[in-house]
C-alpha cells in the first residue's frame, strides 16, 4: 500500500529496506509476489541508489481505522472508493473491503507505526522510504470454524513469519494477543507501541447490559476467554460462535443474528467506532485477554538496523506488562482452546498489579489469582510465572483437555 507518488520497490542492493505488511486484505503478498493496486502497477522507474527503503509488515489488530476511512473519503464523505487516509488521496481501491478480515485494523496498526518510525527516524521520513504490504494469513482466510479447531493462534501469524524470514518483509506489526508465547529461532519482538484500553465493549441494540439481557438472549463471540467469563456470570445465556471483523459482526447484529456481542475496546476506538459501544465491561467484570490493546514489532535477530529502528518506538511500560502476562501464558501453555486471561498494570503507588484467570469453556469452573510486587522485568516475569504454576496446581492435570 503505497501513495502514487512513492518510488516502487526495488531488490536493489542499494536500497535497504524496511517493510511494512499487514495481515488481510485482497492485495496480498502472495509466494513471494507482491501485488500493488492497479494505479500503481504502470510506473516502475528505479529508486534512486541513496534512498533508504524501508518495508513493513502487519498483522490482525489496527486496521479498521482505515476502514471506516475507507467508507467514508476525504472529509467523511461516502462513496470515496478508497483505502487510506490523508489529503492527498492516497489508498486502495475499496472493492468488498467488507470481505477483508482484519485488513483495516491491520492497515490502520500500519500506518501508526509508519507515522511513528517517520517521525522518530528522519531517514524514513523521506518519500518511498517506508512501504506497506499486505500478508493475508490462514486465520484471515477460515473464518467459518472456531481458531481452536484450526490451529490456533499461530495461524495469525505463520505466514508473517515465513515473510520475515525470506526477507520479503524487514519488520513485522503484531496483534500481541494473537502472538503465540514462542518465536522462530531468527526472530525477535524488542517492541511494544503504547497499549491501548484493555476493556471489552458490550453492544446490543435493546439493551444497555449483560444483565438486563434475558434468559435465552443469544451472544455472539469467537473468543472462548469471553464465552467462558459470560456465562460464568449469566449461565441463563446463549453463546454462539461469532467471527469476522467488526463491520461484519455488527451487520450480523443488525440483520437478528444474535441479540448482542463483546469487542475488544481497543479495536473499536482504533476504528473511530466507539459509537456504536452500549456499555463498557470492567475488568472485574470482564478480565482481558492476554496482552489486549498490545501491538508488537517484530523483526530479523540479526538485522541491527531493524532492531534499532523499532525498538526506540518501545514503550517500556507496556512492554513489561506484556511480558507479565505473557509469562503466564506460558507456563499454562495456553492455546486458544483454553479460555485464559491476565493483566498486568501499574498502580497508583508503581507496583505491579497482576490478575490471572483460567476457566471450563462453559464457564462452570473459574480459577482466579493476583499478585503484586515491583515494576520491573524479572519481577513481573517472576510474578507471571508463579501465578500460572498455582492456577496448574489448583486446577489439576485434567483441566486444559477440554
Amino acid at each position: 500500500l503505497r501513495r502514487p507518488s512513492l518510488l516502487p520497490f526495488s531488490s536493489s542492493a542499494a536500497a535497504a529496506g524496511l517493510v511494512v505488511g499487514s495481515f488481510g486484505g485482497d492485495h496480498s503478498y502472495d509466494e513471494g509476489r507482491r501485488l500493488q493496486p492497479p494505479h500503481l502497477r504502470a510506473s516502475r522507474s528505479p529508486p534512486r541508489a541513496s534512498r533508504l527503503r524501508c518495508r513493513v509488515v502487519l498483522s490482525p489488530a489496527r486496521a479498521r481505522h482505515i476502514a471506516e476511512q475507507l467508507a467514508e473519503g476525504p472529509g467523511g464523505h461516502k462513496g470515496d472508493g478508497c483505502v487510506g487516509g490523508g489529503d492527498e488521496g492516497e489508498g486502495l481501491p475499496l472493492e468488498n473491503w467488507h470481505e477483508r478480515e482484519d485488513s483495516p485494523l491491520a492497515l490502520a496498526q500500519a500506518y501508526e507505526t509508519r507515522e511513528k518510525l517517520m517521525a522518530t527516524h528522519s531517514e524514513l521520513a523521506e518519500d518511498g522510504a517506508i512501504e506497506i504490504i499486505i500478508i493475508k494469513t490462514t486465520g484471515d482466510k477460515i473464518l467459518n470454524q472456531p481458531l481452536a479447531d484450526i490451529g490456533g493462534k499461530g495461524l495469525f501469524t505463520k505466514e508473517i513469519d515465513e515473510a520475515l524470514l525470506d526477507g520479503k518483509i524487514d519488520i513485522a506489526v503484531h496483534s500481541m494477543k494473537d502472538v503465540p508465547t514462542y518465536f522462530p529461532d531468527r526472530i525477535i519482538l524488542p517492541c511494544n507501541l503504547p497499549r491501548e484500553d484493555v476493556r471489552d465493549a458490550f453492544i446490543c441494540l435493546t439493551k444497555s447490559s449483560l444483565s438486563e439481557l434475558p434468559p435465552g438472549s443469544v451472544v455472539g463471540s469467537a473468543s472462548l476467554r469471553r464465552q467462558s467469563q459470560l456465562l460464568h456470570r449469566y449461565p441463563s445465556l446463549k453463546v454462539v460462535n461469532f467471527r469476522g471483523n467488526v463491520q461484519t459482526r455488527l451487520k450480523k447484529l443488525r440483520e437478528g443474528e444474535v441479540h448482542a456481542t463483546l469487542l475488544a475496546l481497543a479495536g473499536l476506538k482504533r476504528l473511530n467506532m466507539t459509537e456504536n459501544v452500549t456499555s463498557i465491561l470492567s475488568t472485574e467484570e470482564m478480565l482481558p485477554a492476554i496482552a489486549q490493546g498490545a501491538i508488537g514489532i517484530a523483526c530479523r535477530r540479526d538485522d541491527g538496523k531493524m532492531v534499532n529502528f523499532i525498538a526506540s518506538l518501545s514503550h517500556e511500560e507496556t512492554r513489561l506488562a506484556v511480558a507479565c502476562e505473557r509469562a503466564f501464558l506460558t507456563k499454562l501453555d495456553g492455546s486458544c482452546r483454553t479460555p485464559i486471561a491476565g493483566y498486568a498494570y501499574k498502580d497508583e503507588e508503581g507496583y505491579c498489579v497482576f490478575r490471572g484467570l483460567v476457566a471450563s469453556p462453559d464457564g462452570t469452573r473459574v480459577l482466579e489469582t493476583s499478585r503484586r510486587g515491583l515494576y520491573s522485568l524479572d519481577d513481573m516475569v517472576s510474578m507471571g510465572e508463579d501465578a500460572g504454576n498455582e492456577l496448574l496446581a489448583t486446577a489439576g492435570p485434567d483441566f486444559f483437555n477440554w
